[in-house]
């Protein structure tokens, strides 16, 4: 029998102000953080919120400064010796980019010619003999640096790869496996797509296909998210379910850190993963969480590892389409017209879309209007890829080739749609200027007719 939800010591509203407030004292430092604590007496809040409040800004500011001060490289010169490559190595122009860390820092590399090609199949967490001078971060520094990388490799030999630790190797297993599944069943840019749609692998992935998705407003799906760390806790629910509640979470954990370690940590699964912990632990006290105050908590615990965060626009996006879900979509499906199974999944990509706004306005300068029948058409099947997928690439994989067409064409077929939908979605996309336009109009006339069932309910009801 479980226990009842019980009570928080903190509010959710606090918890997301604490959240905030440590964000931005990381951000902007003490005295624009600070204004948290007017929010939090202008909302009368108890002390215990207001002092932690200035305990959150304090500790934002401070943390903030001390991450910019780590990513001052230590060390700069030559170096021969032993380097982990950090992630797989990316496609750049005619090159290739490749992350490595190096006595606990972290380089960018631009390889070409032979070099490019002894590590274009190499995966992340191998390590590779280098020969190269470290140098100084050029050009745009920040964006490398947001990433923890201090400086430079100029690459001047590569020489033998050997695999990496024992989860390095399971997980690149995986990841191999379900790529040799994808390339033997699907054409090149649908194989890309299929594992940037299951695992968040998006290295192989052409420039028209990253154009389409993001002026098609679906560039999310190639980001792992909640929803893929949902469907992999909903196939493995059968046998999570035969287990102990303690042992259940203790799996439930263990398989979320495993599909975290695939996806490379990459910072929107972070926040997916870290909340699916929190409301696996809340579920197996006997406590029912609200999503907001799991967004909150998960917000406060990865800045609090990893204050860089806050400049990464994959991260924001991951929290203000999860916020935009879990507070704006519950309020819009109460009000929409239509029938339920409309009023759903317009109310979800809509509340993602408003809670994305703000990142994809800032960043991209634009917010797509084909976004919301581009997202209606393509997230159902997406997600039915994203569930198939996993499964099916591993087991193809260990098949004879003449079984692997067979299992993988619900996901090859699931895989095309999408990419037809993004690549029409974008082809219909107006100019950014009209596209603003549309939206307020839309938003205008959401607005008016808000108010105007409003009123005609209030009406109805007898004095």
């Amino acid at each position: 029998m479980r226990r009842s939800s019980g009570r928080h010591h903190l509010a959710d509203g606090a918890v997301v102000l604490l959240a905030a407030v440590l964000a931005v004292g990381i951000w902007h430092g003490f005295w624009v953080a600070a204004f948290g604590v007017v929010v939090a007496l202008l909302a009368r809040q108890p002390a215990l919120v207001v002092g932690l409040c200035l305990v959150a800004a304090a500790l934002g500011s401070w943390s903030g400064v001390r991450a910019w001060q780590q990513v001052v490289p230590r060390q700069l010169g030559h170096f021969v010796g032993w380097a982990q490559l950090v992630g797989d190595p990316t496609p750049f122009g005619s090159g290739l980019r490749a992350t490595v860390e190096i006595e606990g820092e972290r380089f960018d590399a631009w390889l070409y010619g032979s070099s490019r090609r002894k590590l274009a199949d190499r995966q992340g967490g191998e390590y590779v003999w280098v020969e190269g001078r470290r140098t100084d971060l050029t050009g745009v520094a920040r964006r490398a640096q947001v990433r923890h990388v201090v400086g430079r490799l100029d690459v001047a030999v590569v020489g033998d790869v050997v695999a990496g630790s024992a989860m390095a190797r399971a997980s690149n297993r995986v990841r191999t496996n379900l790529r040799r599944a994808a390339e033997a069943t699907m054409e090149g840019d649908d194989a890309a797509l299929f594992t940037g749609l299951v695992i968040g692998d998006d290295a192989r992935q052409p420039r028209w296909l990253v154009d389409d998705f993001r002026a098609s407003g679906l560039s999310h799906l190639t980001a792992v998210s909640g929803q893929n760390v949902a469907f992999v806790l909903a196939a493995a629910l059968p046998l999570l379910r035969r287990l102990r509640p303690w042992w259940r979470w203790a799996a439930t954990v263990g398989l979320i850190g495993w599909f975290m370690a695939i996806t490379r940590f990459e910072p929107s699964v972070l926040r997916a993963g870290v909340m699916a912990i929190l409301a696996a632990t809340a579920y197996v006290r006997g406590r029912q969480a609200h999503p907001l105050r799991l967004l909150g908590l998960a917000v406060i615990a990865l800045l609090l590892v990893d204050p860089l965060l806050v400049w990464s626009v994959g991260f924001w996006l991951s929290v203000g389409a999860t916020a935009g879900v879990c507070a704006v979509a519950p309020w819009l499906h109460a009000r929409l017209p239509g029938p339920a199974w409309l009023r759903l999944p317009v109310a979800v990509t809509l509340g993602a879309q408003l809670g994305v706004a703000l990142p994809s306005m800032l960043v991209f300068h634009r917010l797509p209007v084909m976004s919301l029948p581009a997202n209606l058409a393509a997230v159902p099947v997406a997600g039915v890829v994203m569930l198939y997928g996993l499964p099916a690439g591993l087991l193809a994989s260990a098949l004879p080739p003449a079984a692997q067409p067979l299992v993988m064409l619900p996901a090859r077929l699931g895989t095309r749609w999408v990419a037809t939908v993004a690549r029409v979605a974008a082809a219909a996309e107006p100019s950014p200027g009209w596209a603003a336009a549309w939206w307020l109009l839309g938003l205008v006339c959401l607005v008016a007719w808000l108010r105007h069932r409003s009123r005609a309910t209030a009406g109805d009801v007898p004095i």
